[in-house]
């Protein structure tokens, strides 16, 4: 039986696990791909288990090697974090920070605040990671990331996130978006439509297991529609160029529309109680100082959008 794990290859194994790819694992580690390949293979070998299955497409962790990459991950980030805490008590300031974000915060969220936090460090080392949820709460763990900022749909489970914080930052609301001449976009004062009024409509949505698509679904089982999503995407840029062509409907995020074109379009909420995404930031428990004041910098740029919302999309 193995007493003790080497703390490389734990941290190789770990890497695989994010990059879902030996040879984008080995870029990841200046390592060469037969090199981490042994690295692995040695870690097998001492375990008595096998922790990869490798596939055409790359590859998947076993069991065993998810419950592994699983602790490695808190491991780890727990060096990490003991680095940074040593060197707190040195009076040394962290001068690295790494963001992950999903598109649309990472467009209406993240540019003011880390404006905001480079002046006030002008030398700290800052970078953002595009990550689509439910991706990135393991980088947290393991600390590859500072702090993530994710989201969550009606009708989409929770991420088990041990050991990590979640912080509520936005509270997204989800509106109707139709082309300007839809039948149902006139009417004076009309500000809320009825889902079961669109049974029969085109809509545009996320391919099957998206987010938004779940959402869309949840919400259409509720109400007795079977939505028909004609086009798919979950750019929500294009989503938008579709239903100002008169393609289709669409739900969007209320943060999409803050710039959005309106000489095509026509928003509206759905009546009844508002769905609304939740957009978070997850850190470690522990959160060095520049992730402090960029929580800060977020919720200042959170509270911008909630007050700019036009009167029509209330």
């Amino acid at each position: 039986m193995v007493r003790e794990l080497d703390i490389n290859r734990l941290r190789v194994l770990v890497e695989v696990a994010h990059a879902k790819s030996i040879a984008e694992a080995a870029r990841n580690l200046a390592f060469t791909p037969s090199a981490l390949s042994q690295q692995i293979s040695k870690l097998e070998t001492e375990l008595g288990a096998r922790l990869l299955e490798r596939r055409p497409s790359g590859v998947t962790l076993t069991q065993v090697g998810t419950v592994l990459a699983e602790h490695g991950e808190r491991v780890l980030g727990e060096l990490r974090e003991a680095r940074a805490a040593v060197d707190a008590a040195m009076g040394v300031q962290p001068q690295r920070l790494s963001l992950g974000s999903f598109a649309t915060a990472a467009q209406v969220l993240v540019p003011a605040a880390l404006a905001a936090l480079q002046r006030r460090h002008p030398r700290a080392e800052l970078s953002l990671v595009d990550m689509e949820p439910p991706e990135g709460y393991g980088l947290v763990t393991s600390g590859d990331l500072d702090m993530l900022i994710t989201h969550r749909y009606p009708g989409v489970g929770p991420t088990p996130h041990p050991g990590l914080v979640r912080q509520p930052l936005l509270d997204d609301p989800l509106r109707l978006v139709l082309p300007a001449d839809h039948r149902l976009a006139g009417g004076a004062g009309r500000r809320s439509i009825s889902l079961s009024r669109l049974g029969k409509e085109t809509w545009i949505s996320g391919a099957p297991g998206i987010p938004n698509r779940t959402c869309l679904d949840t919400l259409a089982r509720k109400t007795g529609i079977a939505p028909h999503v004609a086009y798919e995407s979950a750019d929500y840029h294009v989503t938008l160029a579709l239903v100002g062509a008169g393609m289709g409907i669409a739900l969007v995020p209320a943060s999409m529309l803050t710039t959005a074109d309106r000489s095509r379009i026509s928003v509206h909420s759905l009546r009844g109680p508002a769905p609304a995404r939740e957009i978070s930031i997850v850190h470690r428990r522990r959160p060095t100082a520049l992730v402090q004041e960029l929580t800060a910098f977020l919720h200042t740029a959170a509270d911008a959008i909630s007050h700019d919302s036009p009167p029509e999309q209330l």
